[in-house]
């Protein structure tokens, strides 16, 4: 039988032949959960389980970062529970306010290709880029699976995503991503497996299909998966974990349950306009409206690849008068790796608020919009009230948009340099 890449990982872990549609019970290599999951999977074990003690101590993580720094006393209670649990568990990787977003460790640190990763947030298919079955769970599975090591899932239908063409000067693989969910709607694959496929793909770093794969939830699907080749096994190398690369491809006449083809040549750079990430249109038409946050980071677009792209449009120039930009590393060793190059310098010095490794303004608890005010922004989702407010208005875009816009201080067009 011709299988997806959705279809053999599952095969593999259920050690028979599994099919669109089938239910099964799969090992999971590894859980992890973040402040605003975390401690409703606890209370879930000590409730529903009768137990506070978690399979395998070296397979589970907690990561402070969606409140981090804390920003409150409620905050600081959350960590200082999950603190005590970790500790209790003598589990090995609990990360601390500043270490990072929790996909970006698991990607630095434990995804593999083959794996079967399961997180307590919705983003956890970012993994999907490194092949691995990666999917976001509630508190109750989360619970279930530090408990037992296992879950359920429904073997789901796949989506090809057929990349091909080079992409244009200052178009990123967000705009790809932001371009195909406006395609096929916000609902267009639910729980489907997005597979990322063509030469368009392959020619992207990986970086940069972490951002696509990130992005599959916001069509609905349950992960969002590459292949695997000499760039994730070169990645994995430089984590020094070569000796987990594995080679992940879908069989050539697998089935689909859909197809899309996306032709990037000549594609122009997208926004996702309020308040629904589908509501996507190229930046053209919305040139020249004010600006007031720009913000650069997230789980989507923190990386080193994003923060270079961002300094090399601002070296030697300055943000905006009335207009504001943030700058998230998505983890500490980003952060570290973009200071000895001399990265945060260069935003720094053209006006960026360089903030620590977290999530941030993605969510609006240690940075959030007033009344009336415009972020455009690299994260993922612009729904209202996402970044604290609901008389705000979040518009979506790539690293290089995002830091034209900065310079501007409106919705500019990075292609046009004469512009900037």
């Amino acid at each position: 039988m011709y299988k997806t890449m959705a279809e053999k990982i599952l095969s593999d872990k259920r050690g028979a032949d599994v099919s669109t549609g089938d239910t099964v019970i799969v090992p999971v290599d590894f859980v992890f959960s973040h402040d605003g999951t975390m401690p409703l999977a606890i209370r879930q074990m000590e409730s529903g389980l009768s137990t506070r003690k978690v399979y395998d101590p070296y397979k589970v993580a907690g990561v402070c970062d969606h409140a981090s720094p804390s920003p409150s006393e409620k905050a600081s209670n959350v960590h200082i529970f999950m603190r005590k649990f970790a500790k209790e568990n003598k589990m090995p990787y609990f990360f601390e306010n500043g270490d990072g977003i929790c996909h970006q460790i698991v990607v630095e640190k434990f995804a593999a290709p083959w794996n079967i990763i399961i997180g307590g947030d919705s983003h956890t298919c970012t993994h999907g880029a490194l092949g691995a079955f990666a999917t976001g769970m509630g508190s109750t599975d989360i619970a279930a699976i530090m408990a037992y090591g296992k879950t359920w899932l429904r073997v789901p239908e796949s989506f090809k995503i057929e990349v091909t063409g080079t992409l244009p000067k200052h178009v990123c693989s967000k705009d790809v991503i932001l371009h195909t969910i406006g395609e096929i709607t916000a609902d267009g694959a639910t729980y489907m497996s997005m597979e990322f496929l063509g030469d368009g793909v392959d020619a992207m770093s990986v970086e940069s299909r972490l951002t696509m794969s990130n992005m599959a939830i916001e069509a609905g699907a349950v992960t969002g998966l590459c292949q695997t080749d000499s760039k994730v096994r070169a990645f994995l190398e430089s984590h020094k974990r070569g000796q987990e690369y594995r080679t992940l491809a879908p069989d050539k006449n697998a089935t689909y349950a859909d197809e899309i083809v996306v032709e990037v040549e000549g594609m122009e750079p997208m926004i996702a306009y309020p308040h629904r990430v589908d509501n996507v249109a190229p930046v053209t038409q919305f040139e020249g409206v004010d600006v007031d946050q720009v913000c650069i980071g997230s789980c989507t677009n923190g990386r080193m690849e994003d923060i270079r792209i961002a300094a090399q449009i601002l070296n030697g120039k300055k943000v905006a008068e009335n207009t504001r930009l943030v700058v998230y590393p998505a983890s500490r060793d980003i952060l570290i790796r973009a200071m000895d190059e001399g990265l945060i310098k260069t935003l720094a010095e053209a006006g960026a608020a360089i903030c620590p490794p977290g999530c941030g303004f993605c969510i609006g608890r240690t940075v959030a919009l007033g009344d009336g005010e415009v972020a455009l922004s690299t994260q993922n989702r612009n729904f209202k009230g996402r970044m604290g407010n609901d008389n705000a208005e979040i518009y979506l875009c790539s690293p290089a948009t995002a830091a034209v816009s900065a310079i501007t201080g409106k919705i500019t067009d990075p292609r046009d340099g004469l512009r900037w």
